[in-house]
């Protein structure tokens, strides 16, 4: 049988592999991370595995919120795992140190509890995705209704969801006087620092409004911008890892070598040196954060539904599509870039980097998986430009396009025919209504702009908009998405 990646078997990997430099048993953590998905493992934890040599206060407790897939897969390598960052030139592989061990939320709330409250955890961090704010996308507050909150305000001594353990946690570091941790969204939702605050302070507010004056005063939740793009791994990744590296790594995370992340250097309690790890540490992360949600996220999005729809298993693939190329590049150049201004980029130069790591196709990034959670994406990812375009008159076409095949997607019924396993916390509310409505493209559009969680009210009302909507569906219905985009871009 094939040794297993651990401390013990670190020393005999082979030479091409990066390792950790740093003493491991000197690691202690200063970071509690929510959400730990392949996303932190490739992006966050990387970041801080390069600072650890320097400054090994700042490990890394894991916790997984809703399964113990990763706490099983890596207890029994000493919490390593590898890093693979794959481009047509091959693979890099690393082993990244920096976690010291993964909890189970719903398995060990204590240890959970003990770990948020230490004196020494002075970062919360969290990767818990859209839906794990328990908020409406379309305002940013926090949803009493959702039924996670409901349970955190019956239950306050047991949460679930990521803002009531936080709340939980800080009224203990309060009742106990200790400093309290900076919570680091590190998400792909807008103002995502502004939005966390919101909904953590909403929540305090519900159960002990005292504790939410505390909370408002004393924590920090700086906005970040975060960019890698991480496919789910597959066996066969394991397989080439394993290859690779000379022992089994039951949870290798594949990405590309491509990594950004911007944060907003406001913090309550302490930080890392992130700006030695590559970190851009700035006083206003709001303009890369919007470049980035509409630039990359926006075109991600379009590509991922039109592109799952014609048949396009992969995003590399679905960009090798000539018209699919030429309707992200139009959408990019003519409706997204002109809503931007991000003090020294190149916004045509970051528009063609971007398109060649879409273009990279080492990296099995499948458009299923960019789709899930469209509802609660698309507010971000294509309407506020949506908006901007509006009120400035000008053309908005192909981000329209986007909405549309996002419409098609969750009727959840591909071109073929074939069933679509939608995978979104709206999904049975979308599907019912297609089921009322039925294939009748003008109808639907109407009924799923009528859903104001993602659209608002305004969007609905706009004439010019549900009309493009409305023929943008019709078309996507009667022709298929390939003669629809070609029809737009010839």
């Amino acid at each position: 049988m094939t040794d297993r990646l651990s401390n013990r078997t670190l020393g005999g990997l082979p030479e091409a592999v990066r390792v950790p430099t740093y003493d491991r048993d000197r690691v202690r953590p200063g970071i509690v991370h929510l959400g730990v998905g392949a996303f932190h493992r490739a992006h966050q934890a990387v970041y801080v595995d390069n600072i650890l040599a320097d400054d090994p206060s700042w490990g890394i407790v894991g916790a997984s919120l809703r399964r113990p897939d990763t706490r099983d897969a890596l207890a029994p390598q000493d919490d390593l795992y590898t890093v693979v960052a794959r481009d047509q030139n091959g693979d890099q592989c690393r082993v990244i140190g920096s976690m010291t061990r993964v909890l189970q939320a719903d398995e060990d709330r204590a240890g959970l509890m003990t770990a948020l409250t230490a004196a020494d955890t002075r970062i919360v961090s969290l990767t818990v995705t859209e839906k794990g704010y328990c908020h409406d996308p379309a305002t940013g507050t926090l949803l009493p209704d959702h039924p996670d909150i409901v349970h955190d305000l019956a239950n306050p001594e047991a949460p679930k969801s990521a803002p009531g353990l936080l709340v939980a946690a800080l009224a203990e570091r309060r009742r106990l006087g200790r400093a309290p941790f900076t919570v680091l969204s590190c998400d792909n939702l807008p103002a995502n620092g502004s939005t966390a605050r919101g909904v953590v302070i909403g929540l305090a507010h519900l159960m002990d409004p005292p504790l939410a004056d505390w909370i408002e005063a004393q924590v920090a939740f700086p906005a970040t911008m975060i960019d890698r793009i991480v496919p789910a791994t597959t066996d066969a990744d394991r397989e080439t890892v394993a290859a690779a590296i000379g022992v089994t790594d039951a949870w290798p995370v594949v990405t590309e070598p491509f990594s950004q992340w911007v944060i907003e250097d406001r913090f309550a309690n302490g930080r890392p040196r992130f700006e030695d790890a590559g970190v851009q540490m700035v006083a206003d992360v709001a303009p890369f954060e919007e470049m980035k949600l509409r630039m990359l996220n926006g075109s991600h999005s379009t590509l991922a539904y039109l592109g799952y729809l014609a048949g396009f298993e992969t995003v590399s693939a679905a960009i090798g599509d000539p018209a699919l190329r030429a309707l992200v590049k139009r959408l990019m150049t003519d409706e997204v870039t002109p809503t931007l201004s991000v003090s020294g980029i190149d916004l045509p130069g970051y528009r063609d980097a971007l398109i060649a790591r879409f273009d990279n196709p080492a990296l099995k990034h499948r458009t299923y998986q960019i789709a899930m959670d469209g509802s609660q994406k698309l507010p971000q990812r294509l309407l506020g430009t949506i908006r901007d375009r509006l009120a400035a008159g000008a053309s908005f076409t192909c981000l329209a396009l986007g909405v549309a095949g996002w419409m098609r997607y969750v009727t959840g019924v591909d071109e073929s025919g074939a069933r679509i396993d939608v995978q979104d916390p709206l999904a049975p509310r979308l599907r019912s209504i297609h089921e009322a409505v039925g294939d009748d493209p003008p109808a639907l559009a109407r009924a799923y702009l009528a859903v104001e969680e993602v659209f608002g009210t305004d969007l609905a009302a706009n004439a010019e908009f549900t009309s493009m909507i409305e023929r943008h569906l019709s078309s996507l219905y009667r022709h298929g998405v390939k003669a629809t985009v070609q029809s737009l871009v010839a």
